[in-house]
């Protein structure tokens, strides 16, 4: 019973993604005797917590009803008051948590303070569901990192683009469906300067009722055309460039003025050094990525250690081609026990194609 109220709490809790961040994602279900009685969810960020939303969406009396929730209940003053006063308030009986709060100024904080008014708390209920939910700010909340997901599009022999360079689609339709949709959850996306000036891309979410992400651009050298689509942005959309000291002062001001935000990072092997732009990013609220580089930039990432997920879409198409590029190059890896190792790899098919996502191991 208790697992059927959480999947239900985690289904409303999903509803929230691309417009909290980089808020959790939260559902909340009430039950008395065994029924519904309210619901709610975290809706948008600086907006009401999902146990107050379900409080308010309630139609009969709390005291003596359980609330379930996907996230330990807030016990500090952020945007909103803290949730568990008001559960202690409306006199619950007991609360089921899926996970705890990771966030420092919770972490369990909010169990002994609800245990310590005689309410009755069970915690763990789907657990490994609540955590992969909120697999962002787990992260983001700790170290103040966006949390990375390396995306590419592939045929079968591991082709991003044939040798001339041709590289759309390669995927088909319901791929380039989901991929919208990760550009609706994650905060930001990001490629490199020769992506833009090959492609031409938007790099916007194109879902209906949809949110554009922020778009992150790596120019070390500051070399992206002035006319690209990528540089089109208006009140609902932001577009950061990473460049360096070797950018034109004259066109970082033109950038500027048509709204573009400048970051002038260091350098590292002549590029810029992208441990120091996600450390930028993270400064930004910026709590997720989905990279969709160029072979170069997925490589360097990989080097450093900072993709978290990987998801390659899989066409039934062979491309061939010595010079056709591949998801990953660089100057790759010299010795197979250096490989970079995927940890709870996972296989969906979408359409004619193949999803395969997985994490790296730590």
């Amino acid at each position: 019973m208790a697992e059927r109220f959480m999947r239900r709490a985690l289904e409303l809790a999903a509803k929230g993604e691309g417009k909290v961040n980089p808020n959790p994602l939260v559902g909340a279900v009430i039950v008395k005797d065994n029924r519904i009685i309210g619901e709610g969810y975290h809706e948008y960020y600086g907006g009401a917590h999902a146990e107050i939303n379900a409080i308010k969406n309630s139609k009969e009396s709390l005291e003596g009803a359980t609330i379930y929730v996907t996230l330990e209940p807030c016990h500090h003053y952020g945007k909103t008051p803290p949730c568990v006063d008001e559960i202690i308030k409306r006199k619950f009986s007991k609360v089921v948590i899926g996970q705890v709060d990771p966030n420092p100024l919770v972490a369990g904080k909010s169990v002994e303070k609800l245990k310590t008014h005689g309410i009755e708390v069970r915690v763990g209920v789907l657990e490994e569901e609540c955590k992969k939910l909120n697999e962002v700010f787990n992260k983001y909340i700790l170290i103040n990192k966006p949390y990375v997901v390396l995306k590419a599009a592939m045929s079968l022999d591991g082709k991003i683009a044939t040798a001339s360079g041709e590289s759309m689609w390669i995927t088909g339709e319901i791929s380039r469906e989901n991929v919208h949709k990760l550009r609706n959850k994650y905060s930001a996306i990001m490629v490199g300067v020769n992506t833009v000036i090959k492609d031409n891309p938007s790099l916007t979410c194109r879902l209906v009722d949809g949110r554009n992400p922020v778009r992150v651009i790596v120019d070390s050298s500051l070399r992206i055309p002035l006319e690209s689509k990528v540089l089109d942005i208006n009140n609902n959309s932001r577009c950061i460039i990473a460049t360096s000291q070797k950018a034109s002062r004259e066109k970082i001001t033109e950038l500027k003025d048509k709204g573009i935000e400048i970051l002038i990072l260091p350098l590292k092997d002549e590029k810029v050094d992208i441990k120091e732009l996600i450390e930028a990013l993270g400064k930004l609220k910026i709590d997720s990525i989905l990279l969709e580089g160029g072979g170069t930039l997925n490589f360097s990432f990989l080097e450093e250690g900072l993709v978290d997920k990987v998801q390659f879409y899989i066409a039934p198409k062979l491309i061939g081609g010595k010079d056709a590029k591949t998801p990953i190059e660089g100057i790759g890896i010299k010795r197979l026990s250096e490989h970079f190792e995927i940890d709870d790899m996972q296989i969906n098919k979408l359409g004619e194609d193949l999803l395969i996502e997985g994490y790296l191991r730590r």
